[in-house]
């Protein structure tokens, strides 16, 4: 898959440049060139079909997400990780190229790679949003790594919310992430609440192969053991 630091539309606005938005916290314009947007597309889909599918979790309150989720490498549901689905089934395994993506959009976005004794990452999660779905403030704290966080995003445009490690509320920071855009957050933001307020449907760029929606792909090193689950 090639992948270049910037493309199309995005790259005539931004050139590319990583821009902080907040201690540890970079988002990278344009960072997936078309070509290799379509192929994750297309990726994307395969993922989907099984053997569990695109799932709406229920949270502990009741509230059903909007945004249908799969998962790669270890199965997540609110607020655990397992090896198997709820019914008994292996989880689809984690793929090689998503571990490549993730050290390469650290290296993109903090300008040197992980560490060697970094903790591999072995979980992704694949969101879909179609034009009502929102995500709330949340912090991704169910993994025991605190290897940065790796998110792409795929088709329509999102209004992502970036906020602060003690509370959903402000002071946090609106960035408009389009398709191929990279955002990493670790070290000191690493634990800071975030979602997606909103989506801006039709914005998803021709070619791709996704007409509607939004996917995101989040990628995180589990630092699970493989006899948990």
């Amino acid at each position: 898959m090639d992948r270049r630091n910037a493309a199309g539309e995005t790259a005539d606005l931004f050139g590319g440049t990583p821009l902080e938005v907040a201690p540890g916290a970079v988002h990278v314009p344009g960072w997936l060139d078309p070509a290799a947007q379509r192929d994750l597309v297309a990726l994307c889909r395969e993922w989907a079909g099984g053997p569990a599918g695109m799932r709406r979790h229920r949270m502990p309150r009741g509230g059903l997400m909007s945004v249908r989720m799969a998962a790669l490498g270890w199965y997540w549901e609110p607020y655990r990780y397992s090896r198997t689905l709820p019914d008994g089934r292996p989880v689809r395994p984690f793929p090689d190229l998503l571990g490549r993506l993730a050290r390469e959009g650290v290296a993109a976005a903090y300008g040197r790679p992980p560490a060697p004794q970094s903790p591999p990452y072995d979980v992704a999660l694949v969101n879909f949003y179609d034009a009502e779905a929102r995500m709330g403030m949340h912090q991704d704290r169910d993994e025991r790594a605190d290897a940065p966080v790796v998110s792409l995003s795929l088709g329509d445009t999102c209004v992502f919310r970036f906020g602060n490690t003690e509370t959903r509320t402000r002071p946090y920071t609106d960035v408009e992430l389009r398709s191929g855009d990279l955002f990493v957050f670790g070290g000191p933001s690493r634990l800071a609440y975030h979602g997606v307020p909103r989506t801006r449907p039709g914005t998803a760029p021709e070619g791709i192969g996704l007409a509607a929606g939004r996917l995101n792909i989040t990628i995180r090193a589990s630092g699970l053991a493989d006899s948990q689950g």
